[in-house]
């Protein structure tokens, strides 16, 4: 069985969220990975012991080497151009010039390995007037207008719950990379390829950008629950007996079915309801319409009378329902996973699917340095006497 990426080495410096969630695709795609971190580990590994991280870190990392190189010295860089030298791809999300203080940037192992696909995220790009900023999640919902576009009209914004922008960042690196790879073998050039945050996150901005268009910049930045650009009705989140559930209707045969649903078939034809341009025109009405009816039922039971309709709605769930989703599950995107360290927890598997290959069991993260003696005698020659000099921090 031949996996997409199978043959394919990748050394991994990035750090968090954004780089380390497109190794792990990449790892899952059956590129042979190479976690390289700093002596003590990388960030998001130190801060384990606080705020659930280590959890996080364990979803990342699963199927990667861990190598511990300090690269402030001459023997971790030392080390660092002879794995670049025998890989095709290098990932880091430093702020941009970090790699080339250390000399170890682009130039210089590019020069050592013309086929070397460098690839690097940053949250504002390397060569435009914010390049020095430092950037982390909350600050590129900030700078990106994400905040400004998310929470009530009438309270201050708030930022989205997940981390968007790592994660939108990290899967545009993966595609990066993986376009790198085929222009690659198309061409035999290996090119440099660059993500930035703030660039991966705009387009996701696009309702709240048509109706800003279309008002002139006028119309409400923070929706709520409603369309972000006030062009579907209903379009909402309404109250249930046990909690919530998220209605949309996006074309009439939605609106009818749900009308039907509600027991009010008449409601279709009512020359207030009976287009969707009538039906955004009163949209407090129809918000207040339909959850009088939401509100006399249970989550369940409107979920099972609109999937009966085909009315798109899904209750709000937990995040404990959704770590336990059966569909998740059984389709091998959720898996339980034995950690050595964590005991058992719920990993996610890779979102790609590829008809005749199945998924690749996901191997727990590594202890920091685990793999140090392994990597560096396979693939430079060192000897257990060399190993120990270069990484005597391994763990």
């Amino acid at each position: 069985m031949t996996y997409p990426l199978e043959g394919i080495v990748v050394l991994d410096l990035s750090q968090i969220y954004n780089g380390p969630y497109a190794t792990y695709l990449m790892a899952l795609g059956g590129a042979t990975v190479i976690k390289v971190e700093p002596p003590g580990g990388e960030s998001l590994r130190r801060r384990g012991a606080v705020g659930g991280a280590a959890l996080p870190f364990a979803m990342l990392n699963g199927g990667k080497s861990s190598l511990v190189l300090d690269l402030k010295t001459p023997e971790g860089k030392d080390a660092l151009r002879g794995l670049a030298a025998q890989a095709d791809v290098i990932v880091e999300n430093f702020a941009p010039g970090v790699m080339d203080r250390l000399e170890l940037g682009y130039e210089s192992l590019a020069a050592a390995n013309p086929k070397l696909i460098y690839a690097s995220s940053s949250g504002y790009g390397r060569d435009g007037p914010y390049a020095a900023y430092p950037a982390m999640d909350l600050t590129i919902q900030a700078m990106g207008a994400v905040m400004d576009i998310t929470g009530f009209s009438d309270r201050p914004p708030v930022k989205a719950g997940p981390a968007i922008a790592d994660f939108f960042a990290g899967i545009h690196l993966y595609g990066a990379i993986t376009t790198a790879l085929y222009d690659r073998e198309r061409t035999g050039i290996a090119k440099r390829v660059e993500v930035s945050m703030q660039d991966a996150i705009y387009a996701s901005l696009s309702s709240n950008l048509g109706m800003h268009w279309t008002t002139s910049g006028t119309g409400p930045t923070r929706t709520g629950n409603r369309h972000g650009g006030l062009a579907e009705s209903p379009y909402n989140v309404y109250p249930t007996i046990d909690g919530y559930i998220a209605i949309i209707c996006v074309g009439e045969a939605h609106w009818r079915s749900l009308c039907g649903v509600m027991g009010q078939p008449e409601l279709a034809d009512d020359p207030r309801f009976s287009s969707l341009q009538a039906r955004v025109a009163h949209m407090d009405l129809i918000d207040a319409t339909v959850a009088d009816y939401t509100r006399e039922h249970s989550k369940s039971d409107l979920f099972t009378r609109m999937m009966a309709a085909k009315v798109p709605c899904a209750p709000v769930r937990t995040l404990d329902e959704a770590m336990h989703d059966p569909n998740m599950h059984a389709r091998g995107a959720l898996q339980w996973q034995d950690h050595p360290v964590l005991g058992r927890i719920v990993i996610q598997q890779t979102p790609f699917r590829f008809d005749g290959v199945p998924l690749i069991p996901v191997e727990p993260s590594h202890a920091l340095g685990a793999d140090n003696a392994r990597v560096l005698k396979e693939r430079l020659g060192l000897d257990d006497a060399a190993i120990a000099r270069l990484t005597p921090a391994a763990g």
